[in-house]
């Protein structure tokens, strides 16, 4: 699945996760102070422009040098390192593109997030009937939205485009492996559908979950140190008190308890899930044969397999039901969480409606980061399931011992042929 497409996949990813640290910690510990030093200092929050201005602010010019001359470092390392790879390009700088370009989209969310605080400001004033606003001020404020949001629109369909061509290279990576090795491969139960269609599923799946995975991080990294300065408008919390970071903390253990809520509740999918593909598989195996062979796919044959499908769709089904009442519960939650929390703020009249809305979108920025696994949760499951589908090969062509529910899947094939016997 992996070193297929991956140089040295283990060493690969374990160095980007160091190297990734190292590079975050060097730039809030070095760099970023460097910069400002030799005339890149950063703009205070309050004072960051709202138009596309702001991404040529010095300090933005400043990061994507640094980003650029810590992926060189990483990519031109690991280059060598796979000089013969054959998919070296793809898998190391097509990676590092897609990073950049999912940070470069999160700025474009930082953006106009700064634009909400003097459209919220404006839209405050002309509605209490303040004197001096016209009508001029509001398309101003248009134009500049729609100048964000066409930037916005030609990053993500380059970004799909790019992403998508990314993807269909691991395919066939992966369909090139395991066809080199199929003589290995082929007396696993549905390895046809292993190789055509979980490689094509395991692709397109971790497309999403892996470019949430990135924006996730990414919008963590450009949105906490916001969050974090809007938190000094939001001290004085109800039941609790003055909490200073009070918004950080608040995104914080609200994320965790909804992961760990959903990971309970959901722990028993990712093996509903695969046996599932496994008695489809053989359902639909056996109707293939029948096809082609009188003998086969009998009644009485065919009536037990699809029972074997309904009993294993009617588990899948009851344990949804209370995993989709957990996540469902705590989604609508969501929608107030943070309202709640700043009822004393609002009451108070400490801040405006533009600041309110800088706050709101922050937060839901952080909050959905930090809740990557609730978010995500269904696609893993299913993720899950497809990846023991495929270590059974990893497993053959290793020469290891298949999986336990693959060697069960043979024993009881094994019995059934001893009994029709």
């Amino acid at each position: 699945m992996f070193h297929s497409f991956f140089p040295q996949p283990r060493p690969f990813f374990t160095s980007l996760v160091v190297w990734t640290l190292v590079a975050i910690l060097g730039w809030y510990f070095f760099a970023a102070g460097f910069g400002a030093a030799h005339g890149f200092a950063p703009v205070a929050e309050e004072q960051q422009p709202y138009d596309l201005s702001f991404f040529l602010l010095r300090e933005n010019i400043w990061f994507y040098g640094y980003f650029v001359l810590m992926t060189v470092i990483f990519c031109g390392f690991w280059h060598f390192k796979a000089i013969h790879h054959p998919w070296k390009l793809w898998s190391i700088w097509g990676s590092a593109l897609i990073i950049f370009v999912t940070y470069f989209g999160v700025q474009i969310s930082v953006v106009i997030n700064n634009w909400r605080r003097p459209f919220g400001d404006l839209l405050q004033n002309a509605l209490s009937k303040k004197p001096g606003i016209v009508e001029g001020n509001f398309y101003d404020l248009m134009i500049t939205f729609a100048q964000i949001a066409f930037l916005s629109m030609f990053v993500s369909i380059i970004t799909d485009f790019f992403t998508s061509h990314y993807i269909f290279r691991w395919r066939t990576a992966m369909n090139n492996f395991y066809m080199a090795k199929w003589e290995k491969l082929r007396h696993i139960e549905g390895a046809s559908q292993r190789v055509q269609e979980d490689t094509m599923r395991f692709s397109s799946t971790l497309e999403g979950l892996g470019i949430s995975l990135i924006n996730s991080v990414m919008t963590l990294v450009v949105f906490l140190p916001i969050l974090l300065a809007l938190s000094s408008y939001v001290t004085d919390l109800p039941f609790i008190g003055k909490v200073p970071n009070s918004l950080f903390w608040l995104a914080l253990f609200w994320s965790i308890f909804g992961t760990f809520l959903l990971a309970f509740a959901g722990i028993k999918l990712p093996g509903l899930n695969f046996r599932n593909q496994r008695v489809e598989a053989a359902y639909r195996k056996e109707l293939v044969y029948g096809e082609d062979h009188a003998d086969r796919a009998q009644p009485i044959t065919v009536v037990a397999l699809f029972d074997n499908v309904r009993r294993n769709y009617f588990r899948i089904y009851f344990h949804y039901m209370y995993f989709n009442l957990a996540r469902y519960a705590y989604l609508q939650a969501d929608n107030l969480f943070v309202f709640f929390f700043m009822v004393p703020t609002i009451v108070a009249g400490a801040i405006t409606y533009g600041i309110f809305q800088q706050i709101s979108t922050a937060f839901g920025q952080v909050s959905n980061s930090f809740q990557y696994l609730v978010n995500s949760w269904t696609t893993i499951i299913e993720l899950l399931s497809i990846h023991k589908r495929l270590k059974a090969f990893e497993a053959a062509i290793d020469d290891e011992p298949l999986p336990n529910i693959d060697q069960h899947y043979l024993e009881r094939q094994a019995q059934n042929a001893e009994v029709d016997g």
